[in-house]
């Protein structure tokens, strides 16, 4: 725990947010952590993939660690507009209910404490899930799925991760 929670304070305290657009002139750019660090900035992906090898450089198997893609509510009631947001999962073990890393919300929380995010779809190395279920999906690489987590593990392994 100790880990996860100096690495989610450190990228949020040290990342500036900037969309893509702003920061790479895309509408959606996945940044390697080398990437993030060296402009000092980015997006919700950003800061998730940063914290993804960073915990993985740390000791921390990455079949425990998950991006989900969720909606996250922007507003205090259950009928508030959402918008595409991801986050970071720790799972301690496959079915426990994971501790989430986000840069909107500082603190590592349950993800039973975290109503305003409703989780679409995770995945890490291993595969992709529905939701934030425990049930391979498809494999995460070489489905054409996620095209972009693809280029980002070709660009990652360039860079000595």
């Amino acid at each position: 725990m100790d880990k996860l929670k100096r690495v989610n304070e450190f990228f949020n305290r040290s990342i500036r947010f900037v969309d893509d657009a702003g920061n790479w002139g895309q509408n959606d750019y996945w940044a390697t952590p080398l990437e993030t660090l060296g402009k000092g900035q980015g997006d919700c992906e950003d800061y998730v993939i940063a914290k993804y090898y960073t915990l993985a450089l740390l000791g921390v198997p990455t079949d425990k660690l998950r991006l989900i893609y969720v909606q996250a509510r922007t507003g205090a009631g259950s009928g508030s507009p959402t918008q595409a947001h991801m986050v970071l999962a720790y799972y301690n073990e496959p079915d426990d209910e994971p501790w989430v890393l986000d840069n909107l919300v500082g603190e590592l929380r349950l993800a039973s404490r975290r109503p305003d995010l409703s989780p679409v779809f995770s995945f890490n190395a291993k595969g992709i899930f529905s939701g934030a279920g425990t049930q391979v999906v498809a494999p995460a690489v070489g489905s054409g799925r996620l095209s972009r987590w693809e280029d980002l593990l070709k660009r990652v392994a360039s860079e000595g991760f």
